[in-house]
Formats: structure tokens, sequence, C-alpha cells
């Protein structure tokens, strides 16, 4: 429907819609006299199913200077008028109820557009009316344009309709979704995977679209072949039948990433293996010196390793956290470490020998382990960073990368998606994505963000997508999260999502978090959270002030997000 033509000529509050007059105004909202509480069901005005005095419902309040916008949030009758219902109630128009609104912000009269806050408040009398289904599924672009500049948009999202079966369908534009990045945030069995499966349905419609995905757990294998690049790490129990598998090497890793898989502890081992480390550079810096690839300290002397380090500028490299060595020849190393220094020389092993042999064990334990099979036995296999390029200079929309078969053992989960993440943010900040803009979608986001591994005395912060919240927008690279634990991620990096999508919330500190991340919704809005329905979804955020519901359509390929059946397993 032509939403100029519908909002010029027979314009958004209709006679047919009316609700009640105003009773009361306040600050906080008003009180509306219902006409049509007692109603034994509600109305249908062209096809379409109007409450007119339902709980929940958007109301239009008609005002002097502006129409306001509200939501019916409560309704009851006067205490004088109780015992009219009974039993035997069959419906009466007769009935004097109350409704409370809370209002929720104001409509520019000529151009209908929409803004947070109250111009001017109602004056009694003044008339009330449902919202029409058309004006409701139109309310994302009239937030941010009014109905001038809605028609002919050429981008947008169709990522549901108005609540219930109406067909009046809910269109966002890309800009507004992911422009300040995004948030799915829902308790578990809410519809969190179908709303970001549905998402990225959408965003894969149009042939420039760039999507990552970091799919925790497999269940976005089913995402349509013909737009998405399947990969994985591992050997994953389920993975898509074109799915190719990659590695990421040690080359990729920062010295931070190696404290926290080794985890050194006490005060010797973490000083031992920085050192190594640092040996291990300045022979992968001078090979010519050290041709078995590591440099021999005990019983040496110390001329070799100042010459190395005296050439080219090597003693600036060696302390480079991003400096590359051989990750093989680590326990070598840290043997030569465990000796006695003099001022030309080395002296022979120390006692440090002995307190590094735990350290010995957990490192031939990490280099040899199933989880990071994908960095320290990566031979014949393609490196995520060059699968990463080929998908942005391609023709791809979609690049989902598996990490179902990457257990948490050694963090070892936790510090690749760290890695990833940081690869990201270094091909943005490279102006990779400035022409084509990448959308990060990272499931399951509260194992990955805001996590602080390792001992106390060596423990790194994984922030790569904390960094990417912050500032990768002005380098064409925005996140989606999604979780069921709001409360899990750190309020530094929820503060940073411009746009949430908020399904069915239970748990009272998950609400609280949301409130305190997004100022638009506040406790009257939240309350409605824990009864949303599965796939029902709040869209509140910084280019959506007003909070509204929305049923998310069901995505062409659902993700396989259920559990076993018990009726046909136990049956």
């Amino acid at each position: 429907m032509d939403l100029n033509l519908l909002f010029t000529e027979t314009g958004i509050l209709s006679n047919r819609l009316k609700v009640g007059v105003v009773s009361t105004v306040t600050a906080q909202g008003i009180k509306v006299n219902l006409a049509h509480s007692g109603d034994v069901s509600a109305s249908y005005v062209d096809g379409s199913r109007y409450g007119r005095g339902e709980v929940g419902e958007l109301l239009l309040i008609e005002g002097q200077q502006s129409i306001l916008l509200g939501r019916l949030t409560e309704v009851r009758l006067p205490d004088r008028d109780r015992t009219e219902l009974s039993q035997d109630f069959e419906g009466s128009s007769q009935l004097d109820a109350i409704g409370f609104v809370q209002l929720l912000g104001s409509i520019n009269i000529e151009q209908l557009r929409i803004q947070a806050g109250v111009i001017s408040y109602p004056r009694l009398g003044d008339r009330v009316f449902s919202a029409p289904l058309e004006f409701i599924s139109a309310l994302p672009e009239l937030m941010v344009t009014g109905v001038t500049n809605t028609v002919g948009t050429r981008v947008t999202l169709e990522i549901g309709e108005v609540t219930g079966e109406t067909g009046s369908k809910i269109r966002v534009t890309p800009e507004k979704l992911f422009g300040r990045h995004c948030a799915i945030l829902g308790s578990t069995g809410g519809g969190k995977s179908w709303t970001t499966a549905k998402i990225i349905e959408e965003c894969a419609k149009y042939e420039n679209s760039k999507i990552v995905v970091i799919d925790a757990t497999s269940e976005y294998r089913t995402l349509n072949n013909k737009y998405t690049s399947h990969y994985h790490i591992g050997e994953p129990i389920y993975k898509n039948d074109k799915s190719t598998e990659i590695c990421i090497p040690p080359t990729d890793f920062l010295e931070s990433d190696f404290l926290a898989i080794f985890d050194p502890s006490g005060k010797v081992q973490g000083p031992k293996l920085k050192e190594a480390i640092k040996s291990l550079r300045l022979a992968k810096l001078a090979p010519d010196l050290f041709p078995g690839g590591f440099v021999e300290k005990i019983n040496q002397s110390k001329a070799l390793y100042r010459q190395a380090m005296n050439r080219d500028g090597n003693s600036k490299l060696v302390d480079n956290p991003s400096q590359e060595f051989d990750v093989t020849k680590l326990i070598k190393q840290l043997v030569q470490e465990c000796c006695w220094d003099n001022v030309d020389s080395w002296g022979k092993e120390s006692n440090d020998l002995g307190y590094c042999s735990s350290l010995f064990t957990r490192i031939q334990a990490v280099i040899h382990s199933p989880s990071l099979k994908s960095v320290f036995n990566s031979d014949g296999r393609e490196h995520f960073e060059e699968a990463l390029r080929q998908f942005i200079e391609g023709d791809g929309r979609v690049f989902r990368l598996c990490l179902s078969d990457v257990s948490y053992e050694f963090y070892a989960r936790e510090v690749l998606a760290n890695v990833i993440g940081r690869k990201l943010l270094s091909f943005a900040r490279k102006e990779a994505f400035r022409d084509k803009p990448v959308l990060v979608i990272v499931d399951e986001a509260h194992n990955f963000l805001g996590k602080r591994v390792g001992a106390e005395d060596h423990s790194a912060k994984l922030d790569a997508f904390e960094m990417v919240a912050k500032e990768g927008r002005k380098y064409g690279l925005n996140i989606c999260l999604t979780t069921q634990r709001p409360r899990d991620i750190t309020e530094g990096v929820l503060s940073q999502m411009g746009t949430l999508l908020v399904h069915r919330l239970t748990n009272d500190r998950d609400r609280e978090v949301v409130e305190r991340a997004c100022g638009e919704i506040d406790r009257s809005a939240a309350s409605f959270l824990p009864n949303l329905k599965q796939g029902e979804v709040a869209l509140v955020g910084i280019d959506f002030p007003i909070p509204m519901t929305i049923q998310i359509d069901k995505p062409i390929c659902p993700p396989k997000s259920d559990g076993p059946s018990f009726q046909n397993i136990w049956s």
C-alpha cells in the first residue's frame, strides 16, 4: 500500500478506530475512558484486527499541536463497577473502564515524522484511536525520515510483521539496523536463531552484501549454499556438505595469545616463557646465525646473540608482540633459558629447569591438542586470512565459520575467536571494508566477549570484538551479537550496540542490563519482555526510540537449533 496515499487522503486518525477520550493527564502518562472495553471481542476493520482497548496496543492521541503515540499498559474498572462483572457477563458497552497509557513519542502532523519525547501534552477530552496497522508497519522508517521519504527506499530488510496475523510487514534499512552495531538478546527458546537466520537471508538478497558468521554451535549449517561459503575448524560432528576446513596458523597469534594458551604459573615460568619467545623471534630474524631455529645459551658466548640483536633493528623487532616465531621450538628454547647468566656468556643449567617442568608438559599437551590442530598442525589447509581475503574480493555474500569442534580446553575457543576478531579489525584498519562494508555476526557472544583468561600474573584480556564494537564502524566493520546471557556481556560493549532486538527475557538481571544499556526502554516497556511469544521481538535503539514489537518471519532455511524430541525417541 502507498503510505503517502494512506496518510494524506484518509489520515491516520479514523473514527472507526476510536478507543475513547482522555480523562487524566500526568507527566508520566495519561488515563483514557475506554468506550469498547465491555465488547466481548475485538473489532475487524478492512480485514485487520484491532483490540481497541487491549493491553500492549499502540494508540494515537489527538493533540493540539501534534499527535502522540502511546502504549496501553493497564486496563481496570473503578471499584464501584467491579460488581458488574460476573461469570454470566456477556459483554456490555456500558462498562466504565479506565486505560493507562504510556506516552512513547510525538508525531509531526504534516510529515508524520516520529520523535521521542512529548512536544505538547493532550487536553482532557481529546480523542484516542487505535494506530492503523499500516502505520505501525511503517514505524521504523517514520522514526527516521517521515512519510515524504519512505517511498522509493531501495535497500530494506523485511524481517517480520506487526504482531498478529496482520500481513503488515516491517521493513528496516540496514543503516538503521546495523549502522551503530546490533545485538540480538533473549532467553533459550525465544527465537534468537530464527531472527539471526532471517536477517542473514534478508542481507544476502543484495549482491554486494558481505556477512561473516562466527557459528559457535554449527546451527547455521543450513544456510543456502548459493550465497554462503561454509568453512570449519577441526572436525565438527555436523557440518555442511560443501564446508571447507581451514586453519589459523601461529603467525596470526600474538604473544598474549600464547601466554593465555600455555598459562604459565608461578614467578619463574612467565618470565622464562617471554624470554624464550623473544629468543625464537631473534632466531627467525637471523637464520644464518642460528641454523637450528633456536638460540643455544647453555655454556655459550653471547657474541652471536649480540651480533643478531644489532642487525637491521632486530632489537626492536624481537619486542614486537606480533613478530612471528617457530612455536615448535619453544620447549627446546625454554630449556636453553634455564641457565645462569654471566656478563659475556651463559653458564650451565640452573634450578629454574625444575620449576619449568610443568610448563613443558602443558606446552606439549597444547601443541598436540585436537582442539588446536588447526593452529599447530596446519599443513596443506587454507589459511583463514587468505579465505577471508578471497571472500572480500570475490562475489560471495556470506562467510560462515564453524567453531563447534573447538573445545574450551586450554581456552582454545575463546582465543581463536579473539584471533578472528583481531584479524577482521586488522583488515578494517587497512581500509579493506570501506567500499565493501562487512557485518560480522557473533553467535553465543557471551562465550567470547569480555573474557580474561590465564593465570593472574600473566592473564590476557580477549578484547578484539570489544575493539570492533568501539571503532569498527568508522572502517565499515559492523558487529551483530547474539546471546542468551546479556548480563555476561560487559556494559562497555552492550552500550555500543545502537539497536537491540530483544526476545523473551525472564531473568531480572538480564532485563536490568538491557535497561541500562538502552535508555530508550524503561521499566514499563521492559515489563513486556517476559511475555513475548516465541519469535516475537522488541525492537529498540538509537534510531528506534519508540519500542515496538515484531513477529519475526520464518527463515527460508531455518537453523538446526532444536534439541532432541523425547516424544519420538522415547515412544
